[in-house]
C-alpha cells in the first residue's frame, strides 16, 4: 500500500523567495537583453531591478552568503585589492581634476553599480537550479533574433527613426552575453544548441552597422578556440595580451602610427586620431605618473584641454585620468582576475576567456572608461558568469542501474 507523503508544513517565506528569485533571474537573463536592442537605457534601469529582486530573495529564504566571510575572501584576494586600489586612486584624483562636480557624481554612480554588483554576487544561491541557468541561452537567442529582425527591417519597424546607437549597445551587451551562454549549454553537454545560439549572435552582428561588436566576438571566439585546445596557454596569453596593453599603452601610438601611415596614408582618421595621442603623451610626460584626474578624458573635449579627435579607448582613457598608478593597479587585478575564472568549473574556462577577450576589445575599440550603461553591461556579465558557475554542482545525472533496481525489488 503506497502511502501520501507528507510534504511538511509550507513556508511562504521559501514559496516567495522563489518566484522573485525566478522573476529577477527573468528579467536578467531575458528581460534585459531583449530590452536592450530598442530601448537605450534599459540597461541602466532594468538590471538594477532585478538584481534588487535577486537580493530580497536571498534575504527571504536566506541562501545569500554571509557578508563577513565573503569580504574575507574578498580583501583576501590580491586581484581584488589592486582593483580596490584603483578605486581609491580615482577618489584621490578628485584633489586635481578640473571637473570636480562631474566627477564626483560620475565616481558615486560607479560606486553604487560596483556595490548593487556585490550585493548580487552575495545574493546569488551557491547552487543554482538548471531550470533557472537555461532562460540565459534563451534569452540571448531571443534578443538576437530581434537584433536580425531590427537589422533587415529596421526603418520598418522603427518608422524610419535613427536609433543605430541604441541597437550598438544592445548588441554590446549580446556579443558578452553569447559566451556564458555557450560556456552553460556546452557543460550540460548541448554543443548544438551552443552552436546555434552562437550562430543566431553572429547573424544579428554581421547585420550591424558597426564592425565593433562583431570584431569582438571574432576575438572571443579565437580566444574560445585556444583555450579549448590548450587551457593552460588559453587563459596565460588571454591575461598576458590584456596585461601588456594596459601598461604599453603610452607606446602603442608611437608603434601603430607608422604602420597606419603605410596602409591608410596620413590624413587617415585612424593616424590623426594616433597623431594626438603622441601629442598628449610627449607634451605632458610628468603627468603620466599621476594623471590629469577623473572625468578629464569625457570633459576635457568640451573645453579644448583634450584635440576633438582623441581616442576613446580605455586604453587612452585609464592612463590620462589615473596615469601610471591607476593603470598598472587595473593590469593586475585584470591579470589576476583572468588567470583565476574558472577555477572552480574547468568546462567554463574556454567561455571565460572569450567573454574576458570579447569585453577588452570593445573597451579598447572605442567605449570609453566609465559610461554607466558600459558598467552595468560589465556587471551583468560577471552575474551571468557568477550563476553559471554556481550550476556546475552537478554535471550529470545519475543514471539508474538495472541490476540495483532488481536487487531492491
Amino acid at each position: 500500500m503506497v502511502r501520501a507523503s507528507n510534504p511538511g508544513p509550507v513556508d511562504p517565506a521559501i514559496d516567495a523567495a522563489a518566484l522573485l528569485r525566478r522573476v529577477g533571474f527573468f528579467g536578467l537573463f531575458v528581460i534585459v537583453p531583449v530590452a536592450a536592442q530598442v530601448a537605450r537605457r534599459a540597461v541602466v534601469i532594468l538590471a538594477p531591478i532585478a538584481i534588487v529582486l535577486l537580493v530580497l530573495a536571498g534575504a527571504l529564504d536566506g541562501k545569500y552568503r554571509p557578508l563577513r566571510p565573503a569580504l574575507a575572501r574578498l580583501l583576501g584576494a590580491p586581484a581584488f585589492l589592486a582593483g580596490l586600489l584603483v578605486v581609491l586612486w580615482s577618489v584621490l584624483s578628485l584633489v586635481w581634476t578640473p571637473f570636480l562636480g562631474p566627477a564626483t557624481e560620475r565616481l558615486l554612480n560607479l560606486a553604487a553599480t560596483i556595490a548593487l554588483t556585490l550585493a548580487g554576487f552575495l545574493a546569488l544561491p551557491d547552487r543554482m537550479r538548471s531550470a533557472n541557468l537555461y532562460l540565459l541561452p534563451l534569452g540571448v537567442a531571443a534578443a538576437a533574433t530581434l537584433a536580425i529582425l531590427l537589422g533587415l527591417f529596421g526603418d520598418t519597424l522603427r518608422g524610419g527613426s535613427d536609433e543605430d546607437n541604441t541597437l550598438d549597445r544592445g548588441l554590446i551587451l549580446l556579443a558578452l552575453l553569447a559566451w556564458p551562454s555557450v560556456a552553460w549549454l556546452r557543460s550540460r553537454g548541448r554543443d548544438v544548441e551552443a552552436l546555434a545560439v552562437l550562430l543566431l549572435v553572429s547573424g544579428a552582428l554581421v547585420l550591424a552597422p558597426n564592425m565593433t561588436q562583431l570584431l569582438a566576438l571574432a576575438v572571443g571566439a579565437l580566444a574560445f578556440a585556444l583555450t579549448s585546445y590548450r587551457p593552460s596557454l588559453g587563459t596565460t596569453i588571454t591575461a598576458g595580451l590584456i596585461a601588456v596593453l594596459l601598461v604599453a599603452a603610452p607606446l602603442l601610438p608611437f608603434v601603430a602610427r607608422p604602420i597606419g601611415i603605410a596602409v591608410a596614408g596620413p590624413v587617415a582618421p585612424t593616424v590623426l586620431t594616433l597623431k594626438s595621442w603622441q601629442k598628449v603623451v610627449t607634451t605632458e610626460p610628468v603627468r603620466l605618473v599621476t594623471g590629469h584626474g577623473f572625468e578629464t578624458a569625457r570633459r576635457g573635449r568640451l573645453v579644448n584641454l583634450l584635440p576633438v579627435n582623441a581616442p576613446t579607448t580605455l586604453l587612452f582613457e585609464l592612463w590620462y585620468e589615473l596615469g601610471i598608478v591607476g593603470a598598472l593597479a587595473a593590469a593586475y587585478a585584470l591579470f589576476g582576475c583572468v588567470k583565476r575564472a574558472g577555477r572552480q568549473a574547468p568546462a567554463l574556462v574556454p567561455g571565460a576567456m572569450a567573454a574576458f577577450a570579447a569585453a577588452f576589445t570593445i573597451a579598447c575599440v572605442g567605449v570609453g572608461l566609465t559610461a554607466m550603461w558600459w558598467v552595468t553591461s560589465l556587471s551583468i556579465a560577471v552575474l551571468v558568469f557568477v550563476a553559471v558557475e554556481r550550476g556546475q554542482f552537478r554535471t550529470r545525472r545519475p543514471k539508474a542501474s538495472l541490476l540495483r533496481a532488481a536487487n531492491d525489488a
